[in-house]
C-alpha cells in the first residue's frame, strides 16, 4: 500500500509537476476527451454536424502531449 501512495508523488514528479498540477492537467485532458467523444457521437447520428471536431481535438491533444514529453 505504501507503494501506491508513493505513486501520488513520484508519477507527477516524473513529469515535473506536483500532485495538484498533475490532477488539473489530467482532469482538463479528460474533459476534452469527453467533449470530443460527444461531438463524435452527435456526428454519428447527424453527419453534417461536428465533421472534424473530434479529430481536431485528438490532434491537438496529441500535439500537447508530444510537446510536453519533450520538455521532460
Amino acid at each position: 500500500m505504501t507503494t501506491f501512495f508513493a505513486a501520488f508523488r513520484t508519477h507527477p514528479a516524473s513529469v515535473g509537476e506536483t500532485y495538484f498540477t498533475h490532477f488539473l492537467f489530467a482532469l482538463r485532458f479528460a474533459l476534452r476527451l469527453f467533449a470530443a467523444g460527444g461531438a463524435a457521437l452527435v456526428h454519428a447520428f447527424i453527419p453534417p454536424l461536428f465533421e472534424t471536431t473530434a479529430s481536431d481535438q485528438i490532434k491537438a491533444l496529441h500535439a500537447e502531449l508530444t510537446s510536453r514529453a519533450s520538455e521532460h
